[in-house]
């Protein structure tokens, strides 16, 4: 059963401890909220401010599950608080462990704060949970993908397309890295998790696939440069820095260039250009 005041009163108590700085919003002049208003948080949650509102007043439909989590990662909530959540909107809590898609409050702090700069958050798996905008000017939008293609890994072995953003002298060592990476992950995570699915599908529709993974590599890795290809700015090269949040099998990876390189400036003019051409 819902508790609809307890679910009011925690949505209220965790709303007015959260500051704009919190979540990568500017604090403005003239704010006399305590902590974040409900137009705020209803737009972190990706929810109408009227559905918010009407969940402080204790009013409104029964949250589904795929709402609260909504709400509670838009809060920055913690797993335990998640958890709480859960129960007071009469639902049971996801259950914990590596692979899902809830990310840290910690990690979603670092994450608020990298405007300028391409960043994404992904799991174990390649899948993209967050993109800041100039990630997206750089790779185009890879949260938008459903099912198996949400794993960069299996977009590169089914759909071409997928390539042409990557340098061509480095697509081998790009297969060898996913199919090293997903060979990893099946080992750690079991024959029923969603990385074997993702083995066995490889395996049905890839010839390239299955090639790479009858090689048995493990541990391939990239140099610390990555090359791409924009349709705007032509080549980039970008390190990667990661970092990683072992609780969530998370990723945090940043890519920035050399300053005074061409691609430092080729990055600039992608923050000006904007998403629109991703």
């Amino acid at each position: 059963m819902i508790d609809r005041a307890g679910l009011a009163e925690f949505l209220r108590r965790r709303r007015e401890a959260l500051q704009p700085e919190d979540v990568g919003l500017p604090r403005g002049q003239r704010r006399r909220t305590s902590g974040l208003r409900r137009e705020e948080v209803a737009a972190l949650c990706h929810i109408s401010a009227d559905y918010y509102s009407r969940l402080e007043r204790e009013r409104g439909p029964h949250p589904s599950e795929q709402m609260i989590g909504s709400i509670a990662q838009g809060l920055h909530l913690s797993l335990d608080e998640r958890d709480h959540l859960f129960r007071l909107a009469g639902h049971h809590p996801p259950n914990r462990g590596t692979g899902g898609d809830y990310i840290s409050p910690g990690m979603l702090r670092i994450f608020d704060r990298l405007t300028d700069t391409p960043a994404e958050i992904v799991t174990e798996l390649g899948e993209t949970l967050r993109q800041t905008a100039l990630g997206v000017a750089l790779t185009g939008d890879s949260t938008r993908y459903t099912g198996p293609a949400r794993s960069i890994g299996y977009r590169w072995f089914t759909d071409p397309a997928c390539r042409a953003m990557y340098h061509p002298d480095d697509h081998g060592l790009h297969s060898r890295v996913f199919a090293s990476g997903l060979r990893s992950t099946v080992a750690l995570r079991g024959p029923e998790s969603w990385a074997a699915h993702l083995q066995r599908l490889l395996l049905k529709e890839s010839a390239e696939f299955r090639a790479v993974w009858d090689e048995h590599e493990i541990g391939v890795r990239y140099a610390h440069t990555k090359r791409y290809i924009h349709p705007e700015v032509g080549l980039l090269e970008v390190a990667c820095q990661s970092l990683l949040d072992p609780d969530q099998a998370h990723a945090l990876l940043v890519y920035t260039a050399i300053p005074g390189s061409e691609s430092y400036e080729k990055l600039q003019l992608l923050s000006v250009i904007g998403t629109q051409l991703a």
